[in-house]
């Protein structure tokens, strides 16, 4: 398990517990340590309280980390759709501020899968050859486990042609499926469904909407029934308008860990996470249960110092290419439970790098209440190597779209940008209309003042643009 602690604070970790495994210790709660009294063994004493405590909330502080993206995904489940529903999204605009960095490129069509009882057949219409489209499963615990698109539909040989079928199906399911049907294994009963359809702008609404609602979603016992028992979904509304990760903000310590120990019992932990569990274990954090016997105000420290921690983190393994960052190794994360927190909480169903990938660099758009004028120069034939599209997007320091008069938020996709004489594209990044000497599609608005993100994204990124052989241009300040 990594905690994105030092080397030598892991390997010591991992010594100690192969001793405490090898001498066959019970996993009894570190507190109830304090009150055992002074031994017979030449009158040792017990670890204090105060220490019990310490070695407690550290514990306890390592499964806020652990659990924090399976609490924020059923946080969020609930207030999503009802079960086995999709719910489409709407084109978004700079009113919505509900949700940050939102993207101009596609329109999201999303389901909370409950699979426990039987699979969901998932069907995917045909679509324009042109037209990209994705398909992201995520398990509970935020990892995404498939992720068929319209370039890699990832069906069984000889389904090639669509409409695609694929069968979804929980732990331990096993049986029979109907030609043509793909099945996607997921380790949980609960699965996140994060549809992507490509969207090109207002005039393509209507043809989007009619993708949207002839994506189907039917329980395997009535496809088999009857084949054409989906027709197609319109769409359900969400239970509530909520911020799912500013509740988990404000749940106290042993709220978060009795409902992580609830989620657990019906999602559990996948087996690379038993050393963890088995720590998390002596302080009474596993599935079914709750911590009651470490004190209120030790798990409300230790969600506080987690709550720290985790936007505290830097991946070692992110790229900073010319001061764009970005991380190829997101979207499935093994044991690696600090980079999951951190993506959960910045980026909740971030896709595999091998579908998309967002370099995104920072910047402020003032000196001293004066506009900073940026640019972006990519050389003839440098251009963000897709199989799909990209797009530029700005943010304000809010990390919404920043509203201006031109009503401009990206570039790239919807409005295609102009190259120069010799094949060079340059992008203006300013708050005020660089004039008639920059094309339309060559201008990016910024705030006037201010912090400021860009983000570039790249969908069905090609391999150069992933292993770093591509390198995003530098954002530069002009006089």
């Amino acid at each position: 398990m990594n905690f994105g602690k030092s080397r030598e604070h892991r390997e010591f970790a991992a010594l100690s517990r192969r001793s405490a495994l090898g001498l066959g210790l019970a996993a009894v709660p570190i507190v109830a340590m304090a009150a055992c009294g002074d031994s017979d063994d030449g009158g040792a004493t017990a670890p204090s309280t105060g220490a019990a405590d310490a070695d407690a909330k550290s514990i306890a502080t390592d499964a806020y980390v652990f659990g924090y993206p399976l609490v924020l995904m059923d946080v969020t489940r609930e207030n999503g759709a009802p079960a086995n529903r999709f719910q489409h999204g709407d084109p978004p605009t700079p009113e919505n501020r509900q949700v940050v960095r939102l993207n101009l490129d596609t329109l999201y069509s999303q389901a909370w899968l409950d699979v426990r009882t039987e699979p969901m057949i998932l069907r995917v219409p045909a679509m324009e050859p042109t037209r990209y489209w994705l398909m992201q499963i995520m398990d509970a615990w935020s990892n995404t486990v498939h992720d068929p698109s319209s370039r890699d539909p990832r069906v069984t040989p000889g389904s090639a042609a669509p409409p695609f079928t694929y069968a979804v199906t929980g732990p331990g399911w096993s049986g029979p499926l109907p030609d043509g049907v793909t099945q996607l294994a997921v380790p949980t009963g609960t699965a996140w469904l994060i549809g992507r359809l490509q969207f090109d702008g207002a005039a393509d609404v209507d043809r989007v909407r009619e993708l949207q609602r002839q994506l189907e979603l039917v329980p395997l016992s009535e496809w088999v029934n009857d084949p054409n028992a989906g027709h197609g979904d319109p769409g359900a509304e969400p239970a509530a308008a909520a911020y799912p990760a500013g509740i988990v903000a404000e749940m106290d310590g042993p709220t978060f860990f009795d409902r992580m120990g609830k989620v657990m019992a019906l999602d559990p932990p996948a087996p690379a996470d038993a050393d963890a569990m088995q720590r998390f274990a002596t302080v009474g954090i596993a599935p079914g249960a709750s911590p009651t016997e470490v004190p209120a105000d030790v798990l409300n420290a230790a969600a506080a110092d987690a709550k720290k921690r985790i936007p505290a983190y830097r991946n070692p393994n992110a790229e900073d290419v010319n001061g764009w960052m970005f991380d190829p190794s997101i979207g499935a994360y093994g044991t690696d439970y600090d980079l999951r927190a951190i993506v959960a909480m910045q980026g909740l169903g971030a896709n595999l790098a091998k579908d998309a990938i967002y370099p995104t660099v920072h910047a402020v758009a003032d000196d001293d209440g004066v506009p900073r004028r940026f640019r972006i120069r990519f050389a003839a034939g440098q251009l963000p190597p897709v199989n799909a599209f990209w797009s530029l997007t700005a943010y304000d320091a809010d990390s919404h779209f920043v509203d201006n008069p031109a009503g401009i938020y990206a570039l790239g996709h919807q409005t295609a940008v102009v190259p120069g004489a010799d094949g060079s594209v340059q992008l203006a990044v300013q708050s005020d209309d660089p004039g008639a000497g920059v094309p339309q599609g060559n201008w990016l608005p910024i705030p006037a003042t201010g912090a400021f993100s860009l983000t570039m994204r790249l969908y069905a990124p090609k391999p150069e643009a992933v292993d770093g052989t591509w390198r995003m241009p530098k954002l530069e300040q002009v006089d």
